[in-house]
């Protein structure tokens, strides 16, 4: 069956990542006494920030005063503020290799492009805007966390931007991401490529732990998996 579109996560798989999520998480726990490791962090990469958050004061918090809920809004702000102010002026901040000539030879195919994230609008927007793929319309949709009723590893991204770009039927969808929870994302969804990026938050061992179509190290080397003219 004929691949239509590719979807693809951000942070790890498009956008060059030193674990600066993991880092802004971090930081921003920590300012509520909070402490989490960097492996803590990476433990729940991929899935809507509010959700990790949740989850890593489930596991780490040791202090002494009652959980409240409300603390979950007040960090994710403050993680948005982290993430935002980072790609907007971080020097390191950068696609990764390829990124764009695989954009752009995927819609000389007549292929249509998207993104979907476990960041919410705001922080998509900035990485947008440093990165420059909307103006050069390389994109052709885009989903994010705070926009669907349920994020990774649920198919609710994918499902959005199949709507936003009318393609009807998820086997001719491909899903690439660097996570556990894009690649169960992608099988959720029924998508008929299920593609991990093993030079992202997961490594190839743990990638291999989901079921997948193919585990590639680059996004370039879609072009060989879909013989495309390159």
């Amino acid at each position: 069956m004929a691949i239509e579109l590719i979807v693809f996560d951000l942070a790890g798989t498009t956008v060059k990542d030193d674990r600066d999520v993991h880092r802004a998480l971090q930081k921003a726990l920590l300012k509520f006494d909070i402490e989490i490791s960097l492996d803590d962090a990476n433990a729940v990469m991929g899935i809507p920030k509010p959700v990790a958050i949740r989850k890593l004061i489930k596991t780490c918090y040791r202090g002494n005063v009652a959980l409240a809920e409300d603390w979950i809004p007040e960090i994710h702000s403050q993680f948005v503020n982290e993430m935002i102010e980072f790609y907007r002026a971080d020097p390191t901040v950068e696609e990764k290799q390829g990124v764009t000539d695989t954009f752009r030879k995927l819609k000389q195919n007549n292929l249509k492009v998207a993104i979907d994230t476990g960041f919410d609008r705001q922080i998509t927007e900035s990485i947008f805007e440093r990165l420059g793929w909307q103006k050069a319309h390389l994109i052709d949709a885009s989903a994010t966390s705070d926009e669907v009723v349920r994020g990774r590893p649920y198919p609710d991204l994918i499902f959005r931007v199949m709507e936003l770009t009318h393609v009807t039927d998820s086997r001719r969808v491909a899903k690439v991401g660097d996570t556990a929870s894009d690649l169960q994302e992608g099988n959720s969804a029924g998508c008929g490529w299920v593609i991990g990026v093993t030079t992202g938050a997961y490594s190839k061992t743990e990638l291999q732990r989901e079921k997948h179509t193919h585990l590639i190290e680059n996004v370039h080397e879609l072009l060989e998996i879909f013989n495309l003219n390159v």
